[in-house]
C-alpha cells in the first residue's frame, strides 16, 4: 500500500476545537445525537422485520430452506430500511423545519455572498474513447457559462484523455486546438493524452495533480457526459473559499432531458425521489458525506497528500487498481481532517443516464466490481466510523442483490412447505409484505409527496395530469427494471468469485433501437428464471404467484421491456406527450439548451 494509506491518522485535535467539525460548521455532539437516532430507528425497524419473518418461517418448524430464506432476508433488508428512514427524515426536514438547508448544510450560506473569487480552480474532463465533439462541447458550454458570471479569470480548463483509439485521439486533439484558436483564453485550455490508462480514471486524475496540481487550489472533475451551470460552480467555489477545511463539496447531480424512453422514465423517478432521500442522508452523515467522483469541487493539496489510492493485494477483479475510487477518496479526505460535504439541492449540475436497459445493466456491474473491492479497504487504519460505514454500505448494496434473487428462487419451495403448515400466519405474512414494500417505496412516496406539497412543485413536471401519469409509469418501470438488474448483477457477482471482470471503457449515451434478437441473447437468463419461478408458483400456490408479480414480472417481461424502452418511437411519444419529463424538459436552462440545441445528447 502507498505511504498515504499506511500513514497514521492525524493526531488528536486540540481541546478547543473538539466541539465542532473541522470547518467549525456543526457541533459534534449534535451530529452524534442525530446518528444515534438514525441508528436506533433503523435497528428497531430491522429487528421488527426480522422478528416477523422468523414467526412466519417458524410455521411448521424450521427447515434448511427456511434458514436460507431468513439469512437472505437479513442480508437484503438493510438498504430498504435505511432508505425508508432517510426519505422520511428528509421529508420532515423539507416541510416541518423552518431552515432545513441551514440544519443540513450550514456552509451553503457562503455561496450567496457576493465575494470575489480569489481561488484558482482547474475544471477538467476525463475522457476515454468518447465522442470528442460531444464531450468538448460540454466543456466549452461550462466555460462560457462561468465567463458569463464575470469570474471566469479564476478558472482553467483541461481535457484529460485516456483514449486508446488513434482516430478518436486525433479528433480530440484537433477539437481542442480549434477551441483554443477561437477562444481569447486559449492559454487556459489544455489537452493532455496518456498512452496507457494506468490506474483508470483515478490514475488519470492523479497524473493531472502531479503535473498541474500545484498551480491550483481546487479542481472540478467532470465526466464526458457532465454539464454544470457557471453560477452553480461559482457558488460552490465561494463555499469552498469561505471554508478551507471542506475538502470535497458535492451537490446533487441530476439527469438531462433525453429522448430515450428508458433514460427518461428512470431519471423522472430519480429526480423527485433523490431530494428528500439525500436531504435526510446528509442530515446525519454531516462531515463524512459521500463523493460521486464528478461534478464536485475537491481541494487539491490534501487530495494529493492524503488521498493516494493503494494497489490492492491479489489479482483482478478484486485486486490491483481501485476502480470505484470516489468513496475511498472521500474516506481518506475525512481521515486527513477535512470535511466531505453534500449540498442536497438539485441546482445546475447534470449528467446523462444510460439510454437502454442493457447499458444500465453494464454500468451496474462495473459499479458492482468496484464496490466489492472495498472488502479489502474497510480495515484501513484511522478511518472515521462514518467513513468506514460508507464503505460497508456500498458493499451491502450489491451483496443484497443476490440475496434477493435467492429468496425469489426459493419462493416456490417456501410456498410448498407452507401448504403443510397447520396454522400458517397468512395475515402476518401479508402484513410483512405490505410493510416491507411500503418501506421499499418510501423514497418514491416521499419524493412525490414533496413535489405535491411544494408550491409550484407539480407544475415543474408539466402539471398534475402528466405528473400522476408519469408516477404510475415510473412505478411499473422500476419493478420491471429491477427484475432485469438483479439477475444480471447476481450472475456477475458469482463470476467475480471465479475471476470474471468487466471492461471499463467508453459508454453509449444516445437513444438507440434494441433488436429482439440482441435483447433475447442478453436477457435469456432473466426470462428462463422467470418462467421457472412463476410456473412453479402457479402450479403450487396461484395466490402467491399473483402476490409475487411486483417482484417476478420483470423476469418474465425482460426482453419486451428492454426492446420497448429502447425503441426511439416510444421515447419520442413520451417526449411529445410530456410524460415522465423532468423540470428541464419544461423550462430548459441555457447551458442545457446550448448542448441539446446542437442535437447532442438526444
Amino acid at each position: 500500500m502507498s505511504d498515504s494509506i499506511d500513514a497514521p491518522a492525524p493526531g488528536p485535535v486540540p481541546p478547543a476545537q473538539t466541539l465542532t467539525t473541522p470547518a467549525g460548521l456543526q457541533s459534534i455532539d449534535v451530529l452524534a445525537r442525530r446518528r444515534r437516532v438514525v441508528f436506533a430507528l433503523n435497528g428497531l425497524s430491522y429487528a421488527g422485520l426480522l422478528w416477523a419473518a422468523a414467526l412466519i418461517l417458524d410455521a411448521g418448524g424450521w427447515s434448511v430452506v427456511d434458514l436460507i430464506l431468513f439469512a437472505a432476508f437479513a442480508v437484503a433488508s438493510p438498504w430498504t430500511v435505511l432508505g425508508f428512514w432517510n426519505a422520511l427524515i428528509g421529508l420532515w426536514l423539507l416541510h416541518c423545519r423552518k431552515d432545513p438547508l441551514g440544519e443540513v448544510a450550514p456552509f451553503a450560506a457562503a455561496g450567496n455572498q457576493p465575494t470575489p473569487i480569489r481561488t484558482k480552480t482547474a475544471v477538467f474532463m476525463t475522457v476515454r474513447n468518447e465522442d470528442p465533439g460531444r464531450a468538448i462541447l460540454r466543456l466549452k458550454t461550462i466555460k462560457a457559462s462561468i465567463d458569463a458570471t464575470g469570474e471566469g479569470g479564476a478558472y482553467s480548463y483541461f481535457v484529460l484523455s485516456d483514449t486508446s483509439l488513434p482516430e478518436l485521439a486525433a479528433a480530440e486533439e484537433k477539437a481542442v486546438a480549434a477551441w483554443r484558436a477561437c477562444d481569447p483564453d486559449g492559454d487556459r485550455i489544455v489537452y493532455r493524452r496518456r498512452d496507457k490508462n494506468t490506474g483508470f480514471k483515478a490514475g488519470n486524475v492523479r497524473d493531472f495533480c502531479e503535473r498541474w496540481g500545484g498551480d491550483f487550489t481546487l479542481m472540478l472533475p467532470l465526466d464526458a457526459d457532465s454539464l454544470m451551470a457557471g453560477e452553480e460552480i461559482v457558488r460552490l467555489t465561494r463555499m469552498m473559499q469561505a471554508h478551507p477545511k471542506i475538502g470535497i463539496l458535492q451537490s446533487l447531480v441530476v439527469g438531462m432531458p433525453s429522448s430515450s424512453g428508458f433514460a427518461r422514465i428512470f431519471q423522472f423517478g430519480m429526480r423527485h425521489g433523490m431530494r428528500s432521500y439525500t436531504m435526510g442522508h446528509a442530515w446525519w452523515m454531516g462531515d463524512c458525506g459521500p463523493y460521486w467522483g464528478h461534478n464536485a469541487l475537491v481541494r487539491i493539496a490534501p487530495f494529493v497528500a492524503h488521498c493516494a489510492l493503494p494497489m490492492l493485494p491479489g489479482k483482478p477483479p478484486l485486486g490491483g487498481h481501485v476502480l470505484s475510487h470516489d468513496q475511498v477518496e472521500a474516506a481518506l479526505m475525512r481521515r486527513a481532517g477535512y470535511e466531505v460535504r453534500v449540498l442536497p439541492e438539485e441546482r445546475g449540475s447534470w449528467e446523462e443516464n444510460p439510454p437502454t436497459m442493457l447499458e444500465f445493466a453494464h454500468r451496474d456491474v462495473r459499479w458492482c466490481q468496484g464496490n466489492m473491492q472495498y472488502t479489502k479497504l474497510i480495515d484501513l487504519p484511522g478511518l472515521y466510523p462514518m467513513s468506514r460505514f460508507q464503505l460497508v454500505w456500498a458493499i451491502l448494496m450489491f451483496i443484497g442483490i443476490p440475496a434477493w434473487t435467492l429468496m425469489i428462487a426459493l419462493l416456490p419451495t417456501a410456498a410448498w412447505q407452507a401448504r403443510g403448515a397447520t396454522q400458517f400466519p397468512a395475515g402476518l405474512a401479508v402484513g410483512l409484505y405490505v410493510t416491507f414494500f411500503t418501506m421499499y417505496l418510501m423514497p418514491k412516496i416521499a419524493g412525490l409527496t414533496d413535489a405535491m406539497v411544494t408550491p409550484g412543485g407539480v407544475a415543474r413536471y408539466g402539471g398534475w395530469l402528466r405528473f400522476v401519469a408519469g408516477a404510475v409509469i415510473e412505478l411499473v418501470f422500476s419493478f420491471l427494471q429491477g427484475g432485469v438488474s438483479t439477475i444480471r448483477t447476481s450472475v456477475f457477482m458469482v463470476g467475480l468469485a471465479f475471476g470474471k471482470s468487466v471492461t471499463w471503457g467508453g459508454q453509449s449515451r444516445d437513444a438507440q433501437r434494441l433488436s429482439w434478437e440482441a435483447a433475447a441473447w442478453s436477457l435469456w437468463p432473466q426470462s428462463l428464471f422467470g418462467v421457472i419461478v412463476c410456473g412453479a408458483l402457479l402450479a403450487i400456490a396461484p395466490a402467491v404467484f399473483w402476490w409475487s408479480l411486483p417482484l417476478t414480472a420483470g423476469y418474465l417481461l425482460a426482453v419486451p421491456f428492454a426492446v420497448l424502452t429502447a425503441n426511439p418511437a416510444f421515447g419520442k411519444t413520451l417526449q411529445r406527450l410530456g410524460l415522465c419529463g423532468i423540470p428541464e424538459d419544461f423550462a430548459m436552462p441555457g447551458e442545457v439548451d446550448a448542448v441539446m440545441g446542437n442535437g447532442v445528447g438526444r
